[in-house]
């Protein structure tokens, strides 16, 4: 929670210098034509589409941060706790899994142990705790889900608004020239463009996380299987 905060803060932090920075640069380019679309589509809908957008990055650089720090040479660490284990040496080999952050090592250590009590009992640990560490891993997405939903549904709020608007404006005018429904209509389009551009973004880093954590998932398993063999093969379970 603490990491989400902090991530927040910065994002924050960076879009207000970044804002700044291009103002001070380009009076009349892209910046100033994006603050003024903003402007224009009702900055009420278009706030609360900014702010999916911030929490949403939030959410994903917390998850890609953690998913980075979580990644683990699998093979070194497996021939790290072969070497002690072709030692006898179980403690050390503990120590081994213990001592290196991530999931798969996290794993490790509780399929070591329960060595004591059968491949079975190992096994059964490493399945029981790889369900733990999976929603570990998962955890925060389904609030990226949640923004990248929210975002377009806002962005159609401010399309119904806006041609309620342009209507409310014909109405009372009793006309149809395009200078009357030209405001609302503009309003509609530009909250419903911004809105699936929010989706857009976070979906790509949505996508990625997932395959970040399905590449994860896979080297957990092939690590699993292979604490089994290497603790065969040294004999552990008969000590």
């Amino acid at each position: 929670m603490r990491k989400l905060l902090v991530v927040v803060v910065v994002l924050i932090v960076m879009f207000t210098i970044g804002s700044q920075d291009l103002a001070a640069q380009d009076s009349t380019g892209a910046f100033q034509v994006l603050k003024e679309k903003f402007i224009e589509g009702d900055w009420r809908f278009m706030s609360l589409v900014l702010v999916c957008l911030i929490l949403g990055l939030a959410f994903a650089i917390e998850r890609i941060i953690t998913l980075n720090i979580a990644t683990t040479n699998t093979d070194r660490l497996l021939n790290n706790i072969d070497a002690k284990l072709a030692e006898g040496d179980l403690e050390g080999a503990m120590e081994v899994a213990k001592s290196t952050p991530g999931p798969t090592a996290s794993i490790m250590y509780e399929g070591l142990r329960n060595a004591k009590d059968g491949p079975e009992a190992v096994e059964k640990a490493i399945v029981s705790y790889g369900s733990v560490q999976m929603g570990l891993l998962e955890k925060g997405l389904i609030w990226i889900s949640l923004f990248i939903a929210i975002a377009p549904m806002l962005g159609f709020m401010g399309t119904v608004i806006g041609m309620i608007q342009a209507f409310d404006r014909i109405q009372a005018t009793s006309s149809l020239s395009p200078s009357v429904v030209a405001g609302g209509i503009k309003v509609a389009l530009l909250t419903t463009v911004f809105g699936l551009i929010v989706a857009i973004i976070l979906q790509i880093f949505y996508n990625y996380i997932v395959s970040k954590i399905d590449g994860i998932v896979n080297r957990m398993e092939d690590a699993s299987i292979g604490l089994v063999d290497i603790m065969a093969r040294n004999n552990v379970f008969k000590s």
